[in-house]
């Protein structure tokens, strides 16, 4: 009897034991999962998009999954980004490139879908994922409650994951600056009278270049940074705009009067593009933008023979209370809300933000600045970047200080921010700057009160 008892038990422990390696297999995570899904992506000419189409037959090793895709130039990539996802369930792709500052249009309008859910779920994310690894500004950066105001950021659905980004920083001419005795500038006045005297050393080169044209894009790199430094906000804890504050107008007077005496002549048609370009070809002394627009500069292929290798990095000019707040765009993935194929989709997604891919990209490919710690302290990693004259120090400094989106967000984020800009424009061409600010919040405020964003 005892035999028999002893026995039952037995029996019933190994078929616990079975059971529970059963469900425990079911519920574990399996790259294979989607085998023999195709999934399409929307891409912008980037190359952090040359590092992922160079890389994507792993992707499909690993999984099984086909990826195709479609790559637009920036001028009018975001258009097709907004066309495409505002088709719903008529929508063509799954995955898309975007930015942070998307979020505030895109997710109110239920065209993003919420990823806590996937990152959360062990049978959908792999064990070695490890979402932490992220920088954290970044992660919270672009997970929001949809509701505006800059306490919102950091809370609510996490809305797309954080792929590649850029600080906003100074990149000048090393060689100019040691002939010629010039410190780098450490504030704004420095900035601006360091831009004028430059441009009398080299006639025929500009003193800084910075971006000009009209749209939002202008404001949110070199200026945006200055003026986040130099304490001013864009608006109030109740979503007034600020835009015409005592702060502001001395930021954008220095900031126009800068360009005015040491920028390009065409400034109000410079984009990204422009600006580096001139800045590679040697036509300009400074260049206060993205870190990795410097970086891409100094390649063989870009520079000019007198500039290549004499590009140096710092951070932007400190604010009157000695803090440093640079402003940040961060290239994302997101899921469309509309897409049928959702958990293949996040398969790809976590893929082109994992640890293996992002350190292939940032290390055989130009995918700086990767958006995870640990890939700072790969070796291959920083002995390349290291060949960057004060790039590495410059990005350490930069985030380990107030280094995040300083915008406020709101949905009219791009048609109040445009608008800013032509206000800038104006001002450049001579228009008081106090009475053209005034004129710019007024605007602003009746647009965001007729939204309902203030009332």
């Amino acid at each position: 009897m005892n035999r028999k008892f002893y026995l039952s038990i037995l029996i019933v422990v190994v078929a616990l034991a079975l059971g529970a390696n059963l469900v425990a297999a079911q519920d574990s995570f399996n790259w294979r999962a989607h085998e023999g899904e195709t999934l399409k992506l929307l891409l912008n000419q980037h190359p952090y998009q040359q590092a992922l189409v160079g890389e994507l037959a792993e992707f499909t090793a690993l999984t099984g999954i086909e990826v195709t895709y479609d790559v637009f130039p920036e001028q009018n990539y975001f258009d097709k980004v907004t066309i495409d996802l505002s088709a719903g369930s008529a929508s063509t792709y799954d995955v898309f490139m975007t930015g942070a500052y998307m979020i505030w249009q895109y997710a109110p309008a239920g065209w993003m879908e919420p990823l806590e859910g996937y990152i959360n779920d062990p049978t959908k994310t792999n064990p070695d994922y490890d979402f932490e690894d992220i920088f954290a500004d970044l992660r919270n950066s672009e997970m929001w409650n949809l509701e505006a105001g800059r306490q919102n950021l950091g809370q609510g659905s996490q809305y797309a994951l954080p792929w590649g980004f850029e600080t906003n920083a100074l990149m000048y001419r090393k060689d100019l600056f040691d002939a010629n005795n010039i410190a780098v500038p450490t504030t704004l006045d420095e900035l601006v009278a360091t831009a004028k005297q430059l441009n009398d050393i080299e006639p025929g080169m500009a003193g800084m270049v910075v971006r000009g044209s009209l749209n939002w894009a202008t404001i949110h790199p070199g200026f945006m940074t200055m003026y986040a430094s130099q304490g001013c906000v864009d608006y109030d804890d109740n979503m007034v705009p600020q835009m015409n504050s005592a702060c502001a107008v001395e930021v954008t007077e220095k900031w126009a009067d800068m360009i005015r005496s040491a920028g390009p002549d065409a400034w109000t048609t410079y984009t990204w593009y422009q600006a580096g370009s001139d800045f590679g070809a040697g036509k300009a002394a400074m260049l206060f933008d993205a870190d990795i627009l410097g970086y891409f500069q100094n390649q063989p292929d870009a520079a000019a023979e007198n500039v290549l290798g004499n590009i140096a990095w710092a951070p932007g000019p400190l604010g009157p209370d000695g803090a440093l707040r640079t402003n940040i765009w961060i290239w994302s993935l997101a899921m469309n809300a509309g897409s049928q194929k959702k958990d293949a989709s996040w398969y790809f997604m976590q893929w082109a933000t994992g640890k293996e891919f992002l350190t292939t990209g940032a290390v055989e490919y130009n995918m700086v600045n990767p958006v995870r710690a640990s890939i700072w302290e790969n070796a291959d990693f920083q002995a390349k970047m290291a060949q960057q004259t004060n790039y590495l120090e410059t990005f350490n400094t930069i985030m380990s200080n107030d280094a995040k989106i300083q915008f406020t967000p709101q949905p009219l984020f791009f048609e109040t921010t445009t608008e800013w800009a032509q206000a800038l424009q104006e001002i450049y061409a001579g228009a008081d700057t106090q009475t053209r600010l005034d004129e710019l919040v007024e605007s602003l405020t009746i647009q965001l009160q007729d939204a309902g964003v203030i009332e």
